[in-house]
């Protein structure tokens, strides 16, 4: 029998989406074969400390979320130290322990935006997802479309707002040619900040709101009535890129939009609709487009690329924003899109450890001088 890796999984974060990380790393924790590997626990507190968590979070009860234990011991892993660990108690320290690889499964800033995986690379451990400058690119709203639009992939027109440049909302208007807008910060996910806005009272609360959590902010022309349709994108080991079968979203009216409180409050805030309900050749077309967006961002691994459909016409696609760590929640669409295209949860993460291992053997085969 093959002897089994020990895998670190990372969640909670310095990140608005701490408690999304946690419900998606109870999923990971579930689909990861323990007949392969042995799972260590390391819970990232909201004051950026790394905590040990095998023993008093729940994992072995299935637990919707994993938590992170009061008292639980710190943990360091060593700059170029292959995987090593040390366990500190507060007055000496104990170990090493070595993990073979690391699962981030860490969502928006300090997690999912390339600083947590350069301290892995500099730490010369595997790690599941995209490097520096792939979770970086597909974390920056603004930079990420940026580099989709100088690609000649179809976005949603948008303007940048900052505290320094500051746009009131006939500006807004003038400058995307609607009145309905999005007001999103560039560096969030799980619909964190957003707001849908229709006039100035709105749009100066909104922008101000979004400020709360991010230094830049994004106002998109709404394309109303559009269908939000997703695709899940997955590399091998070998560096084949697939994407899978396409989901919809259809949010509750009571919502408007996928908010946060229709993704993970209230349990009808939408219907998730596998697969989603398009022609053959639109849905070829947006698969298509999903692959040369990851490629464009230089990700890796895994990523979900969403869509808008505007209504008014099937040729009328829009790239929305990728995700380089996308939710894995029981109800996420990044794993229930692959088990819907014949590749259940376990193999999936076996793929994407696959990945991990290969990439940083091909990384450590390259010449340094």
């Amino acid at each position: 029998m093959q002897q089994r890796k020990t895998i670190g999984l990372l969640f909670g974060g310095r990140s608005a989406e701490h408690e999304v990380s946690k419900l998606s790393a109870a999923n990971v924790l579930r689909a990861l074969d323990p007949e392969r590997y042995h799972i260590v626990l390391i819970g990232i507190g909201r004051d950026g400390r790394w905590l040990l968590c095998d023993n008093g979070n729940g994992a072995g009860t299935g637990a919707p979320s994993l938590e992170i234990p009061a008292g639980a011991p710190q943990v360091s892993l060593l700059p170029g130290g292959n995987g090593a660990m040390i366990v500190l108690d507060g007055k000496s320290s104990s170990g090493p322990l070595h993990l073979d690889a690391v699962v981030p499964v860490l969502h928006g800033p300090n997690g999912e935006d390339g600083t947590v995986q350069g301290f892995l690379q500099l730490a010369n451990v595997p790690f599941v997802g995209s490097g520096v400058m792939g979770s970086a690119a597909g974390m920056d709203k603004d930079v990420a479309k940026r580099l989709l639009r100088d690609a000649g992939l179809p976005i949603v027109p948008f303007v940048t707002v900052t505290r320094r440049n500051p746009m009131d909302y006939r500006s807004a208007v003038d400058a995307l040619g609607s009145g309905d807008l999005f007001i999103k910060p560039a560096n969030m996910g799980s619909s964190v900040g957003v707001a849908r806005v229709i006039n100035s009272g709105e749009f100066a609360k909104a922008c101000e709101n979004a400020l709360r959590y991010d230094a830049k902010v994004l106002v998109e022309k709404s394309i109303v009535g559009a269908r939000e349709i997703e695709c899940s994108v997955l590399e091998d080991a070998s560096g084949e890129v697939r994407a899978s079968p396409l989901g919809e979203i259809v949010p509750a009216s009571s919502h408007g939009f996928y908010s946060y409180d229709a993704k993970y409050i209230d349990a009808d805030g939408a219907l998730l609709r596998v697969p989603a309900e398009l022609s053959a050749g639109q849905a070829d077309k947006i698969r298509g487009l999903a692959v040369e967006t990851f490629r464009t961002l230089s990700c890796e691994a895994m990523a979900r690329v969403d869509f808008f459909v505007d209504p008014s016409g099937e040729e009328n696609l829009f790239v929305n924003e990728v995700n380089t760590f996308p939710g894995f929640t029981a109800i996420s669409m990044y794993p229930k899109l692959w088990e819907a295209g014949g590749l259940p949860q376990r193999e999936l993460m076996d793929v994407l450890l696959d990945h991990a291992f290969a990439r940083h053997e091909r990384r450590n085969g390259l010449a340094l001088v």
